[in-house]
């Protein structure tokens, strides 16, 4: 099969509204049949933080690795091809080997997590749209199966694109709730060696929500998306924490913190589960539609009532530059007003996360500044 038709076949499946789930199953499934391997995941990621908030993991890396995994990725940071480093570099994929100029074993990485498991080289997807990171498509091959080719990375670059964008399209679903869910935060305790300690009943309820998949069998522990969290809030300076967002399979988004703590000499973690504070999720969400920052300065302002003149007062730019942004916002975002696009961003995203909305007297949305209740 040619590079467009398989473009072509990956673009027919990922038509419609899909779960971030659906989106990687269909992904993986299309480009493993052009660039097959031997382990493979597929993650969503949060693209402030480039945790893990979900993914297929039935073909990924063992149990026994994922810790060390954890630490090299989200604590020490300095591998070669670490993601955050492959943020901040031009494209989408990364081969392990090129990175390393063929010195595998310089990489921590490659002696730690890839050789005790046979394997040979590792291909890094990243599903990216410029500015922000929403996934990433791990394949890995061992000895026995060829080494990856140019050709494969070309292939793993152009499919990508359409994939990058359905799994935007996925996470703009996440701000429709299907169902009742509790608006507490919950807490979980997780141990020394990342077990779950405790876990509160409305913690335990947000945590069947995440969408994470493993394979069938897989003994009883914490998500990978708390594990990694717990790992690297340990690596953070004392009192500072982490924090991650993640959407859930019942369409809403929530908000994990976690916190290292010493109880009787054992380190522990606390990690809080709750809900998404509306205005973090109002950054996210313009995120995800892809806005610039200045048109999701625009858009935030809309939000608050505030007028063309307003805005261009509030920013030290014309009405002209603020009406040229809003146009572009517009064409973004699927509508054709203001009246639409509040209606879009608050009726989709917003109230679902509100149990009582934060509105002035004329039903505006108060601004984070002028609010009493925090």
């Amino acid at each position: 099969m040619t590079l467009p038709e398989t473009t072509a076949r990956l673009e027919r499946g990922l038509r419609g509204e899909l779960s971030a789930l659906a989106v990687l199953d269909h992904t993986t499934r299309v480009l493993l049949d052009a660039v097959p391997a031997d382990i493979w995941c597929g993650v969503v990621l949060d693209p402030s933080t480039l945790l893990d908030t979900g993914g297929q993991h039935e073909s990924g890396f063992p149990e026994s690795s994922m810790r060390r995994l954890f630490e090299i990725e989200h604590v020490e940071q300095d591998d070669v091809d670490n993601l955050r480093a492959l943020t901040r570099r031009p494209g989408k994929v990364s081969l392990l080997s090129r990175s390393t100029h063929g010195r595998l074993d310089d990489s921590k990485y490659y002696r730690e997590i890839l050789q005790p498991l046979g394997l040979t080289d590792e291909l890094r997807i990243l599903l990216r749209d410029g500015r922000r990171t929403w996934g990433l498509l791990v394949l890995c091959r061992d000895a026995h199966t060829r080494p990856f080719s140019s050709e494969d990375l070309a292939v793993a670059e152009a499919l990508s694109v359409p994939a990058c964008a359905a799994l935007r399209r996925s996470l703009l679903l996440s701000g429709v709730d299907s169902g009742p869910l509790p608006d507490a935060p919950g807490w979980v305790v997780l141990d020394g060696d990342l077990g779950v300690r405790s876990m509160s009943p409305t913690a335990h309820h947000w945590i069947e929500q995440l969408q994470e998949r493993h394979a069938p069998g897989r003994a009883e522990a914490a998500p990978y998306l708390l594990r990694a969290l717990a790992v690297q809030a340990r690596g953070e300076p004392a009192g500072a924490g982490a924090h991650v967002r993640a959407p859930t399979s019942a369409g809403r988004w929530i908000s994990l913190r976690a916190w290292p703590v010493d109880q009787g000499g054992e380190p522990t973690t606390v990690v809080s589960v709750g809900p998404t504070d509306p205005a973090d999720l109002t950054a996210l969400v313009l995120d995800v539609y892809g806005l610039s920052p200045r048109a999701r300065q625009i858009a935030q302002h809309l939000l608050l009532g505030r007028s063309t003149s307003e805005i261009a007062l509030h920013l030290g730019v014309s009405a002209y530059t603020v009406q040229d942004h809003l146009k572009q916002i517009f064409d973004k975002v699927g509508v054709r007003s203001r009246r639409e696009l509040v209606a879009e961003l608050f009726f989709r995203h917003y109230l679902p996360q509100l149990a009582d909305p934060p509105l002035s007297t004329d039903g505006r949305l108060l601004s984070p500044e002028s609010r009493t209740d925090r």
